[in-house]
């Protein structure tokens, strides 16, 4: 017998060709990106200002940053803006270039594969499925030695949707500033939780100089190829050695305009986030009544599910659905997720109700 595929979120081209099908029609599941797509009203504002690619963007981003702080309540002065949440991880790696690491997990592989880059040593601190993968922070902290220099969250995770809330971020953070610790808390997916404001970490930043946040537009708003990031920090000295290695003009012209539509346009932000905390509530609840799996309480757009049943692997949920013309993540590949689970994000409602389906029968 063959070995089996290995697909990850966006590879939707690879998966069609391997099946046979055509991949009009696929509904993303695996991509964790908003089902509404790009807001109607950036795109009819950026089709009648796309001469800014005329012009090289506002070297320092002062306006973008203005409108980044208010949207995260934060100081500008406290903001980088990068080519999207990708260039900030690797910037903020290499410049910390950590002989060990400590990342929460299991998570995205990026990660991983920046640490590699620098030479540094990784380990793995990982959530567990007995405490449905919630973080025992006492236990986490203990896992703090002497030697890390570099702790990575990713806060909701991806891929098991659960969240530490402020409280206890800053129970980590208080502790690596006394051991001399830097935290990356990457914040992807923070706009789609229940409650940001007992999740985010950014009105911490006052207190802490230990830290980053970093955030993109490429989920919450459906916006993966306009490439554009931001990162928030108190430690100047840190946010100077940043903006001294990055390439200048990181972010181009549509980038830096529609960055600022994107975090103005609060009918969208709030018809979003009404989609998505309605539908994983809904969600939830019909999967906690299915046999033979678990889910797991979600944070993000996203939900982790367990298959239970003996004989059924996740491989082929992921072929059930894919068979079906959805695509779902199946989680074989993230290291440390022992069992079989599938991931999905939720899309709109009747899409949601077929994958639902799908899974009930592929238990069967």
């Amino acid at each position: 017998m063959g070995k089996k595929p290995e697909f990850h979120g966006s590879d939707l081209e690879k998966i069609a060709e391997y099946y046979h099908i055509s991949t009009e029609g696929i509904v993303k599941f695996g991509a964790n990106v908003n089902p509404l797509g790009l807001s109607e009203k950036v795109k009819d504002d950026l089709a009648r200002h796309l001469d800014v690619i005329s012009s090289y963007p506002d070297r320092n981003y002062t306006s973008l940053k203005e409108t980044i702080g208010a949207y995260c309540h934060t100081s500008p002065e406290y903001i980088v803006v990068g080519n999207g949440s990708t260039e900030l991880i690797s910037l903020l790696i290499s410049q910390r270039a950590p002989k060990k690491a400590l990342v929460l997990g299991p998570t995205y592989s990026e990660y991983a594969r920046e640490l590699s880059l620098v030479g540094g040593t990784i380990s793995y601190y990982n959530l567990k499925e007995s405490n449905d993968f919630i973080l025992d922070v006492p236990d986490f902290i203990g896992a703090l030695t002497k030697d890390v220099e570099l702790v990575i969250l990713c806060n909701p995770n991806n891929p098991t949707s659960s969240a530490i809330c402020r409280n206890d971020i800053e129970q980590i953070l208080k502790v690596c500033k006394e051991k001399g610790i830097f935290v990356m808390i990457d914040e992807t997916y923070v706009e789609f939780a229940p409650d940001i404001d007992k999740i985010t970490a950014v009105p911490l930043v006052t207190e802490y100089d230990n830290f980053m946040v970093i955030r993109g537009v490429s989920k919450f708003f459906a916006a993966p190829g306009l490439r554009f990031g931001y990162g928030i920090t108190s430690n100047q000295e840190f946010l100077t050695t940043l903006l001294t290695h990055q390439n200048p003009w990181s972010l181009n012209s549509v980038g830096a305009y529609a960055g600022e539509l994107m975090l103005r346009d609060q009918e969208y932000i709030q018809k979003t986030w009404k989609l998505i905390d309605s539908e994983r509530t809904r969600i939830y609840q019909e999967l906690c009544d299915i046999d033979g799996l678990k889910a797991y309480r979600a944070y993000g757009n996203f939900m982790l599910v367990r298959i239970l049943k003996e004989g059924i692997t996740s491989f082929d949920v992921f072929e059930a659905a894919i068979k079906d013309k959805m695509m779902i993540r199946d989680c074989s590949s993230f290291e440390s997720l022992d069992g079989e689970y599938v991931r999905f994000c939720f899309m709109m409602p009747e899409d949601n109700e077929r994958l639902v389906k799908c899974l009930r029968q592929s238990l069967k």
